[in-house]
């Protein structure tokens, strides 16, 4: 991913703990191929952004949510303002933002990325860590290291789609820990922003839409567990690479020979799905189908319903199903007549 623009600051809490001083850098990294390591350090909070669990929404452009950001990011991209301008704006305001939530130092890493026709600013908050190194005589050293696989805080725009006056609800996004609501909602404040996707929410939905849309074409364990596997697949892969599904490209990829089939069900449903939907990393993990056949019984059901509709006796080595589809209650029905 090109790097085009990098700068890191260093937050520190006072001695009191009552508020946050910014020491800024003098002036941005150079672009990726002047600076390697920088680059290799983005690329690797970029990798640990994308695998948590995240808030999404869009710019209030209004009312007492708005914030300067959106001012200033134009004022970038109009080449107006530079990018130590920019970082070091946000840097200040978020120090005023957070300065009752951080107590530890950091250092806060900006960086403008470009990924095919699509660009972004990221920035994310990471701690310094001591570890140990061997030094040009061979012996253990003391070594700080930036613990990249553990991000305090961070945010992610999507300049590309802002810029284009997408009516899109999730071209902003931002770490959003259980643990740190106070941080999450600093940083709401800080990028003045509205939320939008639940993203937890609407992958659930997706799920129990591609469950329908299965039972509903009656497909075979086979081709049940393989078109699981397909949607299983593209959503880690939109995971790894930090990007939302999208329901069209979803179902060419569970249909190939009526791409469009998952995607009018979707509609004709009426489950009240986003067009693009950011995959939640804990839902899509427990999302498989457990499949089976013998003695004239096939069974196949969603992982995810373990537990709730469905219930295994191991000791007795039966399931519980405890609510039987409609049309097998009705077929069963017709056979008293």
């Amino acid at each position: 991913m090109p790097l085009l623009q990098s700068i890191v600051h260093r937050l520190d809490p006072s001695l009191d703990g009552e508020r946050l001083t910014v020491t800024a850098a003098p002036a941005s990294t150079p672009a990726a191929n002047e600076d390697p390591v920088m680059a290799s350090l983005v690329n690797s909070l970029n990798d640990t952004y994308n695998t948590k669990a995240k808030g999404w929404g869009r710019f209030a452009e209004q009312g007492e949510q708005a914030g300067p950001l959106v001012a200033w990011l134009r004022a970038y991209m109009a080449e107006e303002q530079d990018f130590t301008q920019l970082s070091i704006a946000i840097a200040e305001r978020l120090a005023q933002t957070l300065q009752e939530q951080l107590s530890v130092s950091g250092y806060l890493v900006f960086a403008h990325l470009r990924q095919g026709d699509t660009e972004t600013l990221f920035l994310g908050l990471v701690h310094q860590r001591e570890g140990i190194g061997i030094n040009a005589e061979h012996q253990a050293v003391p070594a700080a290291q930036l613990n990249t696989s553990q991000l305090t805080l961070a945010a992610r725009v999507n300049l590309t789609q802002w810029q284009s006056d997408s009516e899109s609800a999730q071209y902003v996004s931002f770490l959003k820990d259980r643990g740190g609501k106070k941080l999450a909602d600093g940083l709401i404040a800080l990028l003045g922003m509205e939320e939008g996707i639940d993203a937890p929410a609407e992958t659930r939905t997706l799920l129990k839409a591609f469950s329908d849309y299965v039972e509903k074409e009656d497909y075979d364990d086979e081709a049940s567990r393989e078109k699981t596997d397909t949607l299983v697949d593209y959503a880690n892969e939109q995971l790894r690479r930090g990007e939302p599904m999208t329901l069209e490209e979803l179902s060419g990829l569970v249909d190939e020979k009526q791409p469009k089939a998952f995607y009018d069900h979707i509609r004709n449903a009426d489950y009240g799905l986003s067009p693009e939907i950011p995959p939640d990393k804990r839902t899509i993990s427990q999302f498989r189908r457990f499949t089976g056949r013998a003695g004239g019984v096939s069974i196949s059901f969603d992982s995810h319903l373990l537990g709730s509709s469905i219930e295994y006796d191991e000791h007795q080595d039966r399931l519980i199903i405890k609510q039987v589809p409609k049309q097998l209650k009705e077929q069963l029905a017709k056979r008293k007549e």
